[in-house]
């Protein structure tokens, strides 16, 4: 039986990771996992409440600040680090992010879809807003009216899966350190190595853009700006 690792990067928002935190917590799963929460140089008053909760609900809380001195965002890092974890536990990696909000089975059906589908190399659950309509990133997902589908498209990693064979078929110590973000890259990569990805419509979780970042919620109300300054301040490389 693979065993499971699951990781939060947080970088403040700190309200909405309490509640990222809680949702996993409180999943219904008969999987035992292990649940890290990389702290990306959150605020004091954010750092301090995840020690907080991390003696609460007795998860991991690294602190990269004490890793490096290398300026948010440090997915990379995260990414190596996580991979390593898992690999050497024999466990696949699911990635939550702090701006969601899981289900109470969200987690045991991630994780029986491993074991089930064909050769999957990342499975993840589609999102919704506080509506219950599908959006941002899986918008191109409106169309589909299959509960599972196997896709070469982009999967984020708002609430993935990456196999652990995946995991052993590429070190992400060969990830391009100029970049700030890597799901792109990695969900084509896992194509181009032989694995399958799939989206899981049938599994929605609440998905609240950008809390930790909310300069990048310019991409929808002023697109003109938002690409000024990626551009001109070289921010959201992927």
């Amino acid at each position: 039986m693979t065993n499971l690792h699951i990781i939060t990067p947080v970088k403040d928002s700190i309200e909405t990771t309490l509640r990222t935190i809680d949702s996993i917590i409180n999943s219904v799963s008969s999987v035992e996992f292990n649940y890290t929460i990389y702290n990306d140089f959150s605020t004091d008053e954010a750092t301090e409440k995840l020690i907080v909760a991390s003696q609460k609900y007795n998860f991991t809380l690294i602190n990269l600040k004490e890793l490096t001195i290398h300026p948010s965002p440090n997915y990379l890092m995260v990414l190596q680090l996580a991979q390593k974890k898992a690999i050497a536990e024999n466990a696949h990696l699911m990635i939550i992010e702090s701006d969601v909000i899981v289900e109470n089975d969200t987690i045991q059906k991630l994780y029986d879809f491993a074991e089930l589908l064909d050769h999957p190399g990342i499975i993840a659950s589609v999102t919704k807003d506080l509506n219950g309509d599908i959006n941002f990133p899986y918008l191109y997902a409106k169309k589909f009216n299959a509960s599972v589908i196997e896709t070469k498209k982009r999967l984020s990693f708002c609430c993935t899966l990456l196999t652990n064979k995946l995991l052993n078929a590429y070190s992400f110590d060969e990830l391009n350190p100029e970049k700030m973000w890597f799901d792109i890259f990695i969900s084509h990569k896992s194509v181009g190595l032989g694995f399958k990805n799939y989206l899981l419509t049938s599994l929605p979780v609440l998905h609240l853009p950008h809390s930790s970042r909310p300069w990048k919620l310019l991409k929808y109300s002023n697109p003109i700006k938002y690409y000024w300054r990626k551009i001109t301040k070289g921010l959201d490389k992927i």
